[in-house]
């Protein structure tokens, strides 16, 4: 079932399932394809009358990532333009219950811890990655390595002080929050990575996503060069995401409008096995639902948010 609903007036960049609820939805967005003006958080809910809204929350500036806490079911984390990292409750109406205004340029993502669950992570144009406790006033732990914007950071599934980045220096860089510097560093890609994710089954084994349109698969422990190399997106990758369910199914989406489903496991050459062209401008959200294997939600700067269940995932 193909279901669509419409940020109407923002442009969308993130979407994030609930760890909680199964029909709950998330969404980042910016007016203007957050080049300037204001943000708005949506909280949406799926049923059989398709998708509605549950509440927005609006912001002076864009939102740029969301990430749902891992402790308490009601509150979520955004990313902004002006640098800011805001937590908000969907209990309360109107304003945030904590506003950190560390970085000093775009906060481009956010992601919370899946095991130790009481920290989050930041990644920002600063070209630094930061630690916060949804509790603490300041940022616990600030990395300065990369030499260019921090795109993306993903917490190990499998260790509870292991993180990922991925930087615009074309290089990810492995953190554990009990160094002070970075544990390992791979220069991944020959051009910005936007994007990073790690395999949820196989330890060590992560994915990046680069303007050089190509996904690759990585492990740790053999860094001189990718496990697979996944070209076939026309442009940059804004986002990959590795399945919940299965330990070689990976998604992308990009700057060329479309999704598209890679089984890592195939023989080489064909494991593109699915592309969604249902968006008709820049895709930049993506997720896979924890609750209902196969189901996956996309947002992108047509102001729509497509939740759908490919049809490659079905029968393999």
């Amino acid at each position: 079932m193909f279901m669509k609903f419409r940020t109407e007036g923002f442009n969308g960049y993130s979407v994030k399932w609930s760890p909680f609820f199964e029909n709950k939805l998330a969404v980042a967005s910016s007016t203007n394809f957050g080049l300037v003006g204001n943000g708005r958080l949506w909280l949406v809910a799926c049923g059989p009358e398709g998708i509605v809204t549950e509440r927005v929350y609006d912001t002076q500036d864009g939102l740029f990532d969301v990430a749902w806490s891992e402790v308490n079911e009601n509150q979520l984390v955004t990313s902004s333009g002006d640098g800011s990292i805001k937590l908000w409750d969907a209990t309360l109406a109107d304003f945030p219950i904590q506003n950190w205004q560390e970085h000093q340029r775009e906060v481009f993502s956010v992601d919370w811890n899946l095991i130790s669950k009481d920290v989050f992570s930041s990644g920002s144009w600063d070209h630094t990655v930061k630690i916060w406790n949804p509790q603490a006033p300041r940022s616990l732990q600030t990395y300065t390595e990369h030499t260019h914007c921090v795109y993306s950071t993903s917490w190990s599934p499998y260790n509870p002080t292991v993180l990922l980045s991925g930087s615009g220096d074309q290089t990810v860089k492995i953190w554990d929050t009990k160094s002070p510097r970075s544990v390992q560093t791979i220069r991944a890609h020959n051009n910005e990575i936007l994007t990073v994710d790690w395999n949820k089954y196989q330890e060590g084994f992560f994915v990046t996503g680069s303007v050089d349109r190509t996904v690759k698969l990585w492990d740790m422990r053999r860094p001189d060069r990718e496990v697979v190399c996944l070209a076939g997106h026309e442009y940059a990758i804004r986002r990959v995401k590795c399945s919940p369910h299965r330990p070689n199914i990976v998604a992308s989406v990009g700057y060329d409008m479309s999704v598209r489903f890679w089984d890592t496991a195939a023989p080489a050459g064909r494991n593109l096995i699915e592309v969604q062209d249902a968006h008709t401008e820049f895709v930049l959200g993506l997720d896979f639902n924890l609750y209902v294997e196969g189901q996956v939600a996309t947002c992108a700067w047509d102001e729509n948010v497509h939740v759908f269940m490919p049809q490659s995932l079905r029968f393999r």
